[in-house]
C-alpha cells in the first residue's frame, strides 16, 4: 500500500536530521523497537539511541536522534512512535505501582493487546515489574472455571492437584486461585506452591494469609488500583501484586519527532 501523502508530494531524496523528543515525564519503553522500525525501511538509517529503555525521562528529553532519508523518516514516524508511546506507558504505569510498594512483586497478567504480549511484557520489565505467565504453557494456573469442571467429574481440589502435579515436569510451579475462605481451606491442603487470593477484601486477605501461615506464596490479584496499594502495602505475608491495568489500562506517553 505504501505511504501515499509522501509518494504523492514527490520530494526527492533529502539528507535530514530529526529527533524524537519526549513531552511528557515518565519511563523510556520501545527505542530498540522503534530503531528496528527505521532499519527495516531503510537500514542505512543511522539511528542513536540517547536514552535507553528503562531509563526516566523528562519533558523535552531527546530519545534518539535519526539520520537518514528524509522520505523514509517520514514513512516510518507513526509506526515507530505508536511503539514508543504505547510502550512508555505501560512502563510509566508498572514504574508508579512498583515505587508505591515495598517487599512485593508487582506483575503483569496476560492481558495484553493482541500481538502485542512479548512487547507488553517487556515494557513492564522496563518499569521495573515482573512477568508472570507469557502463555498458558509457561506454569499451572489452577483457576475457577477448571476447578468447576473438575468438580463436576467428581475431584476434589486435592486430587486435581495432584493429578496436575503428578502430568507436568518437576520444574512447573502449580499456583490456585480461590476466590473464598472456605476453599482456600481446601487448597492450603495440597501440594500447591502458590495461592492466589482472588478478589478478596483487605480484610479477607488478612485472614487468608493467616491460614496459609507462611506455608505457600501468597499472590493478591482482582480489582487492583493504584489507591488501593497503600493498604495493600501494610499487609505483611503478600508475595506477588498481580495487575491487569499495567497493560490493559495504561496511558500513552507524549513522544513526538521534530525535524
Amino acid at each position: 500500500m505504501g505511504d501515499i501523502t509522501t509518494q504523492s508530494l514527490s520530494l526527492g531524496s533529502k539528507k535530514i536530521n530529526a529527533k524524537i523528543i519526549s513531552k511528557s515525564k515518565g519511563v523510556l519503553s520501545g527505542n530498540i523497537v522503534a530503531k528496528k522500525v527505521f532499519n527495516k525501511l531503510d537500514p542505512n538509517i543511522e539511528y542513536a539511541q540517547k536514552i535507553k529503555d528503562g531509563s526516566s525521562i523528562d519533558n523535552q528529553s531527546i530519545l534518539a536522534e535519526i539520520i537518514g532519508d528524509e522520505n523514509t523518516i517520514l514513512s516510518g514516524e507513526r509506526i515507530a512512535l505508536n511503539f514508543l508511546q504505547r510502550m512508555s506507558g505501560v512502563a510509566t504505569l508498572t514504574k508508579k505501582y512498583v515505587e508505591k510498594v515495598t517487599d512485593i512483586s508487582i506483575t503483569d497478567t496476560r492481558k495484553t493487546i493482541p500481538g502485542w504480549r512479548s512487547l507488553d511484557k517487556y515494557a513492564v520489565r522496563c518499569g521495573g515489574g515482573f512477568n508472570h505467565r507469557r502463555n498458558l504453557g509457561d506454569g499451572i494456573l489452577i483457576k475457577d472455571n477448571h476447578i468447576a469442571a473438575a468438580n463436576d467429574q467428581g475431584l476434589s481440589i486435592k486430587e486435581i492437584v495432584t493429578r496436575a502435579r503428578k502430568n507436568s515436569p518437576h520444574t512447573i510451579k502449580i499456583e490456585v486461585e480461590v476466590d473464598n475462605l472456605d476453599l482456600l481451606d481446601e487448597v492450603i491442603q495440597t501440594d500447591a506452591d502458590i495461592i492466589m487470593l482472588d478478589n478478596f477484601s483487605n480484610d479477607q486477605i488478612v485472614e487468608g494469609i493467616k491460614k496459609i501461615n507462611k506455608s505457600k506464596l501468597v499472590e493478591v490479584s482482582g480489582n487492583i488500583n493504584f489507591e488501593r496499594l497503600d493498604e495493600l502495602n501494610k499487609i505483611k505475608g503478600i508475595d506477588i501484586i498481580s495487575v491487569g491495568k499495567l497493560t490493559h489500562s495504561a496511558n500513552a506517553l507524549d513522544i513526538s519527532l521534530d525535524f
